[in-house]
């Protein structure tokens, strides 16, 4: 059984909803976030990354998180954000090179995060923690959404498929990077009880994406409960805010490393090496657009500006583990660890990843400019994160990179008010 809770979002009008709208707060540096606000008093970055009307050197500072709440206040005073009438859901679709995603936003239960019902895949660092923490509960709100999924539930699409037909959207409009964003609000009460109902009958919720956030929203919880201890738990504080998708809807893309060096190998010391647990092949591929593995355990590698197919050696890896089975665990423990001495991805500054929405051309420009050798990767999907969250498995770090990322600033949570 799984919680989601309708709630009174605070969004913007519709004909200032793109205006409004922003990426999120991690997916931009300091300088890149105030540049995109450049001129839009009425862009959600000076909420969600507030540090662009401060300074830099005060990001995670106590004035910095002032100031976002002191924005979301203005925000509301300028009409810019309007709370609605009452608990709604809210249908929200996005289209990305012709591909739908189409979720329903509503509140997730922090008590289900807690006991294991919403289920992650990843570990947190704290200090990213903390600074959505200090967020959260400066603006008395979550100012983002988690990314959550869940395995279809015919009801639960049927319902979506209805009110889609026979409603017109409050939102539609298409953003600078080509995606286009819908929203459709639903208040009607055996609406928002049919999707209440429909959520009661789904497993388990799991985080596909915004596993900081998450953790966020819980400790914020915790203070909240702390300060109220007569609280009941239908309080706002006791919800986190997420957009759940059907996992048929959603795309992972390959999440691709780029490595400095060799380790101290020579060139055919190193290819020595990986033919014990690799099989080696050349690829012929059209310079700039790099090589695609085209199956699980299937790897390019681009070393010295030509791109060759490995392929894991039987043996090399256990085949139904649901962690030693994925593809960067089988990089990591045959070939950046043992040979090129990177043992943990998370510290090493000889390593980066690389997103696949930046694609595989991306890899081949980062060792023109001093990358040693770059790997692509098949990417992970939706069956592989089931499987390990359901094993209570945690994935080796930058496994995912989830595409399109939801907008912000096109609906807000506040937990007290």
């Amino acid at each position: 059984m799984s919680t989601l809770h309708p709630f009174p979002a605070l969004r913007p009008p519709r004909d200032m909803a793109a205006r409004v709208s922003s990426l999120p707060y991690d997916v931009m540096n300091h300088r890149e976030a105030k540049e995109m606000a450049a001129g839009n008093d009425a862009s959600f970055l000076h909420i969600c990354r507030s540090d662009i009307d401060t300074s830099e050197e005060a990001i995670h500072a106590p004035e910095t998180y002032a100031r976002a709440k002191e924005n979301l206040e203005a925000f509301i005073r300028k009409g810019y954000l309007v709370r609605d009438g009452a608990p709604s859901f809210y249908i929200y679709r996005q289209i990305m090179w012709g591909r739908v995603q189409t979720g329903i936003v509503g509140c997730a239960s922090v008590d289900e995060y807690a006991n294991g019902t919403i289920k992650k895949h990843e570990l947190t660092r704290r200090e990213k923690e903390l600074d959505r923490i200090e967020h959260f509960d400066a603006c008395s709100a979550q100012t983002e959404p988690v990314f959550l999924a869940y395995r279809k539930h015919d009801g639960i699409s049927r319902i979506i498929r209805e009110w889609i037909k026979f409603h017109k959207p409050e939102y539609d409009f298409t953003t600078e990077d080509g995606v286009t964003h819908i929203l459709w609000p639903v208040a009607e009460p055996s609406t928002v009880e049919a999707i209440r109902k429909g959520f009661e009958e789904v497993e388990a919720l799991y985080i596909a994406d915004g596993h900081h956030r998450t953790a966020s929203s819980a400790a914020v919880s915790a203070r909240r409960r702390k300060a109220h201890p007569d609280y009941t738990g239908q309080e706002e504080f006791n919800y986190l805010m997420a957009v759940v998708f059907c996992d048929e809807d959603l795309f992972i893309m390959d999440y691709n490393r780029v490595v400095r060096d060799l380790n101290g190998l020579s060139r055919d010391e190193f290819m020595e090496r990986l033919q014990t647990v690799f099989d080696v092949v050349p690829a012929d591929t059209v310079p700039g657009e790099g090589y695609a593995p085209r199956a699980k355990h299937e790897f390019g590698m681009y070393l010295d500006g030509r791109w060759h197919s490995l392929t894991a050696k039987p043996g090399t890896f256990d085949a139904n583990h649901p962690i030693e089975s994925l593809d960067c665990a089988i990089l990591q423990a045959n070939l950046l660890a043992p040979i090129l001495g990177i043992d943990d991805p998370r510290t090493s500054d000889r390593i980066d990843f690389v997103g696949g929405i930046r694609g595989l051309g991306e890899l081949e420009r980062r060792c023109a400019e001093g990358m040693a050798l770059a790997f692509s990767l098949y990417p992970v999907t939706m069956d592989d994160l089931f499987r390990m969250a359901d094993a209570g498995e945690i994935m080796p770090p930058k496994s995912t990179w989830f595409e399109p990322k939801l907008r912000s600033g096109l609906f807000v949570h506040t937990i007290e008010h």
